[in-house]
């Protein structure tokens, strides 16, 4: 049995300006999170080669005839550059990784309910109703709050800006859970994700909008696995996705 809740969309002179603000300084955050791990990971490995190419010529100069003295100087110097290259890299990714967050035991009725009102504001620009389903017996979790509400706020715009010309335009939250995860999920009704981008939508800068970024996917899923979940998509038949969020319920909460 589920119970359906379709507030009243806020007034547009009360946007909740202070939970706006903060979801932003999460997405700030967490963009410049994957980007650093994008960066990290498209330089380490050229990085990595020059290192081993070099330490391998200055292996074959040091011989007791090296081939030419200059040049053994010259692959010294770039074995060490690449390393202080590579040092700084993780330099970077460790000052950009995960951060200590504010977790607290959490109802996800909860969660939801709080940016509800910034759902209804957002959808009112695209002419569409959001709506939430919660069911029964739905485990605590332990959460950052604010992560996990610009993980939906994400997922909720992307549902919102996937609806094209349809003509009854509405997203659908649901809420469900067992005794070990509470699952998240945002229903849209638009045409569904193509198979050619199927895998690369969670990727770093993959993006199939003219003016996106590729982060706002990429950011939702570095957060939902740092609280050790797992987030994913379905397409539905007859037109729609369902992307969703699952997240451990908390060891012996009530």
């Amino acid at each position: 049995m589920t119970t359906r809740q379709t507030p009243a969309p806020p007034s547009p002179d009360d946007p909740s300006a202070r939970l706006v603000e903060e979801l932003l300084q999460i997405a700030r955050l967490s963009a410049l999170e994957e980007m650093a791990s994008g960066f990290a990971h498209e330089l380490n490995q050229p990085i990595g080669a020059i290192t081993t190419f070099a330490q391998a010529g200055q292996r074959m100069l040091d011989r007791p005839q090296p081939m030419v003295q200059p040049a053994l100087e010259v692959l010294r110097h770039v074995s060490n550059e690449a390393l202080k290259a590579g040092e700084g890299i993780h330099r970077i990714r460790k000052l950009f990784g995960p951060t200590h967050t504010a977790r607290a035991e959490s109802v996800v009725a909860d969660v939801v309910n709080e940016l509800l009102p910034v759902l209804q504001l957002l959808a009112k620009r695209y002419a569409t109703i959001v709506s939430v389903e919660v069911a029964q017996s739905i485990p605590v979790v332990t959460i950052d709050p604010r992560r996990i509400q610009h993980v939906l706020y994400t997922l909720v715009q992307n549902a919102l800006e996937a609806q094209g010309d349809t003509a009854d335009r509405q997203v659908r939250i649901e809420l469900c859970g067992d005794r070990y995860s509470a699952t998240v999920s945002v229903i849209d009704r638009g045409s569904g994700i193509p198979d050619d981008v199927r895998n690369h939508l969670f990727r770093p800068f993959f993006t199939t909008k003219p003016n996106g970024t590729g982060l706002g996917l990429a950011s939702s899923r570095a957060i939902v696995e740092e609280h050790d979940g797992t987030i994913g998509f379905d397409n539905i038949a007859g037109g729609g996705t369902r992307f969703w969020f699952r997240l451990p319920a908390t060891a012996g909460a009530s």
